[in-house]
This record gives structure tokens, sequence and C-alpha cells, in this order.
């Protein structure tokens, strides 16, 4: 039997054979029958808009591989910049190209002193850190003006380099800026998690040391979070690429994407979540209360995931190592018992609520140290790399301008009425 699909127009009683490749069917081969009939899907629950090789995702039965290797793999054997070259070259690197790579990742690390200068240092004492790395990222194009050769080679493996190794100083740089701090630069002689954790927490000392625990541990959360599919930040990107925008106009939205608070900010309400519970003793009530519809579980389910996110078992396990050096985050039972309570109710399983990754990263990130604010910043880091992947294979394949279609819902034709004949509207602005 053939792997397709048969649709029949019942209207004319025309039917058409499409065939299913790769887990999807041609929209194209579809319009042929149906023209200007479109699929309503909001939120791209059911449409694949591109082809990627990139990040293999099975939400059943809770698999994430990148390029083909396991997540676990990477997590426990690999480094966040051995990741990186992956996501971006497909393959492995060898010691020699490895070398090469994180060279030109830590001597690209510095900032324009006019972009902490006279750009960061513009902010409001308050501004939040997410913010000011949107804009600081958007800036990047105007000091980089050969980001916009985006189909030379070379112009783009330089803007790629440079976008990943600043992320971090940019990042760091938008946190000391917010709690009155002054900037500290990169040290060419640390590796990158032990460098962006000297730029966030040295104050005097005349070189900053990292715990090796706490290093190794953000280096595996930047590999669990450098690339998830076509998530809402990379879907941004993916269609701010499309019109070849440069890569920091594209990456600058998705850091916009990711500033949300259903994207980025998600850990964050997981933590809010935890303080409100406030105590071991309370999780059966909060279930309870739940269960009933009041409030939300957050950190549970996944739109992708629908068993146990395998980011999230991987973070469980970094969090004991953490915890080790740091002193247990007090909110750490809280999760523990609403985990187990969650996972023995019939209510949740049900609904396939499992833990994802954003359970678990929050309390790891408040242990070591990191402000609410700074979470999804911190997710920002890692992702770029993934970002920069779907950037250039969008390219590579010469991806159509992203131009989706819609249902119109609205009014019909109608004749233009002179202000003063017209009957009060119905809608208005609402009052202060």
């Amino acid at each position: 039997m053939p792997d397709s699909i048969t649709i029949t127009d019942n209207r004319s009683g025309q039917s058409m054979e499409i065939p299913i490749r790769d887990g999807g069917v041609s929209a194209g081969e579809w319009s042929k029958l149906l023209p200007g009939i479109w699929f309503y899907d909001p939120g791209f629950l059911s449409t694949a808009p591109c082809e990627s090789a990139i990040t293999y995702l099975d939400g059943d039965a809770g698999v994430l591989r990148y390029r083909g290797y396991p997540i676990e793999q990477l997590a426990e054997q690999s480094t966040f910049l051995e990741v990186a070259y992956l996501l971006l070259f497909g393959e492995l690197p060898d010691p020699a190209q490895f070398t090469a790579w994180t060279d030109e990742i830590t001597h690209h690390t510095f900032i324009h002193e006019n972009v902490r200068k006279r750009f960061l240092e513009g902010f409001h004492y308050d501004a939040h850190p997410m913010g000011m790395l949107v804009s600081a990222v958007a800036a990047l194009s105007t000091f980089y003006l050969d980001a916009k050769e985006i189909h030379d080679p070379v112009s783009r493996h330089r803007q790629i380099v440079r976008l990943i190794a600043k992320m971090p100083t940019l990042a760091a740089a938008a946190h000391r800026f917010s709690v009155g701090m002054p900037f500290v630069y990169p040290d060419n002689s640390l590796g990158y998690p032990e460098n962006f954790l000297s730029m966030m927490w040295k104050i005097a000392e005349p070189r900053y040391e990292a715990d090796p625990a706490l290093a190794r541990a953000l280096d595996v959360l930047f590999i669990l979070h450098a690339d998830h599919e076509q998530n809402c930040s990379t879907t941004a990107l993916r269609t701010v690429a499309s019109a070849h925008a440069d890569p920091y106009s594209a990456a600058a939205a998705a850091c916009a994407a990711l500033y949300g608070p259903r994207h980025g900010g998600a850990n964050e309400a997981v933590i809010r979540m935890l303080t409100e519970i406030g105590s071991f003793d309370q999780v059966d009530d909060f279930v309870a209360a739940v269960k009933a519809g009041h409030g939300r579980l957050q950190g549970f389910g996944h739109r992708v995931y629908k068993s146990y996110d395998p980011r999230a078992k991987i973070i469980k396990r970094a969090a004991d190592q953490v915890f080790a050096v740091t002193g247990k985050n007090p909110l750490l039972d809280i999760a523990l018992k609403l985990e187990e309570v969650a996972l023995s109710d019939e209510y949740f399983l049900s609904r396939r609520l499992y833990p994802n990754v954003d359970f678990y990263s929050g309390l790891i990130y408040q242990a070591m140290g990191f402000p609410i604010e700074m979470f999804p910043v911190l997710f920002a880091i890692p992702r770029t790399a993934g970002w920069m992947a779907h950037w250039v294979e969008l390219l590579d394949q010469d991806t159509k301008i992203a131009r989706p279609r819609q249902l119109y819902v609205g009014a019909g034709e109608r004749d233009y009425v002179g202000i003063a004949g017209r009957p009060a509207s119905p809608k208005a602005p609402p009052q202060r």
C-alpha cells in the first residue's frame, strides 16, 4: 500500500492522492485540488513550516537528538562549544577543528566600547536585563556592517562567531548594570562557562575562579538549551531571516520572543509557584486547588512532549551536583514533593503532564545566585547556537519569505459615512 493519503473535494467529486514524505504532506499539492482553501492552524500545532536536519524531537517517546546524537550522551560527555559546532556544521569536530573553533570564540568575546559606554549605560537604572539584551543584540548590526553580506560564507561565519562569543558578555553586562556593579571584561584564559561566571560575579579579586562543579552544571544547562526544533523564538528568527535580514536583527527577534513569559520566562513562573506554595506541607492543598481549576501547575506539560521531558531528567541529576556546592535550595523539597504527588495522580497522568526542562532549571539558577530576571537571558546565551544553525540552514535552502495566509472573519464591504452622520461606535478605547 502506498504511503499516501487521498483527498476528495465533495463539491466537485474530484480526488487527489498526495504522498506522505518524512511524516508530512505537501500543502502545495493540496492547493492544486483546493485552491484558495487554507489550513486553519492557530499556533502551528499541526503545520511544519520548514524542513530541518538540526534537531530531532519525538514528544511521545521523550526523545531529543542534536544531529542524530542523543541529548543524554551529549550532556554527559560533551561540552557546549562542541555541541554548538555540531549544530552549526553537522558533525562533531576533530581535535584540530575544536581547538580552532574554541580559539575563535574565545577571542571574539569583547564588545565594542561604545556598546557598553554609550548604549548599555544609556538604559534606565532599573531596566530589565532581558530588555537590554534584546536591544543590544539588535544594535550589533550597526557595529558590524558586513553582517548584511548574508550570502558570503566568510562573512556569515564571522557573524556567527561574534554572536556566540559576545552573548555571554552582553548578558553579564546587562546584569551588572541592572544591579549597579562595574563592567567586567572577558578573560581569554577561561573556558566559555567559566568566563561567563567571571563576568557575572567577579568583584575585586585578580582572577575569578569558578567552582568546577558549578561551571560544569552551567555547561550542561547550556547544552540542554542549545536548540529545540521549531519553538517560538526559533520560528521568530526564521521568519525574520526569511526576509534576508542580517543575523543580529534576526537573533534580536528571537530574543524578543524569548522575553515572553510563555517561553523564556517559564522557569521564573516555576520559582514563583514554589514560593507561593511556601512549604512542604502545603503541596497537597495546592495540587487540590489546581485540580479544582484554581491556579496552574507550572513546569509540567509541554507543547511537544507528552512524556517526561528528557532534559528534565538530566537537569534533576545536575541539581544534586550544584546543591552539593551551594547548599540545598529551600524550594527543592517543595518541588520534589510536588513532582511525587503529581506523578502519582491520575488527573495529571491522564493529561500527560510531566515535568519539563523549566521545572528544575530555575532552582539551579537560583541556587547559583542568578536573579530571576536573568533566567530568560541565561536561556538566550546557549540558544544562540541553535538560532544561528537555523539561520544558515534557512539561507542554504533558499527558503521563501514567510508569508502565511489568514481566514478573514471581518466585516463585508461597506460605504464610508461622514463623521457627523455616524452612530456611536460600540467599540471605544478603555477609560482610565
